[in-house]
């Protein structure tokens, strides 16, 4: 069982930017694709992006197209996020997903494996 762990949230105004890692403790993540996700109160866990793990190909969200970046070390089998020109609608707690399982990588119930979340919060 690999287990993920999200580092890299905090406070940060309007138009600045984070940068989030997704670590996984095990040998190497176990799906194909790997995935970003984020929810915020009152909300639906929603799709941010991915990216195939043997690939360079990342897929994101139309609401953060431009403006995030995904990337991956292979050596240190870590994702990041890279987000820029944030908004304060982009406050939410942040996950990344592992263990896909098909179906569709923009739906959280397709991903069997979980990191703890770390939150983003961006001041106008």
């Amino acid at each position: 069982q690999v287990e993920l762990v999200e580092s890299g949230g905090g406070l940060v105004q309007a138009g600045g930017s984070l940068r989030l890692s997704c670590a996984a403790s095990g040998r190497t993540f176990s799906g194909v694709i790997m995935g970003w996700f984020r929810q915020a109160p009152g909300k639906e866990r929603e799709f941010v992006g991915a990216m195939y793990w043997n690939a360079r190909s990342a897929f994101y969200a139309d609401s953060v197209k431009g403006r995030f970046t995904i990337s991956r070390d292979n050596a240190k089998i870590t994702m990041y996020l890279q987000m820029s020109s944030l908004k304060p609608e982009d406050t939410a707690v942040y996950y990344c997903a592992d263990k896909y399982t098909g179906g569709g990588y923009l739906y959280p119930r397709n991903f069997g494996s979980w990191g703890q979340g770390t939150q983003v919060t961006v001041s106008p």
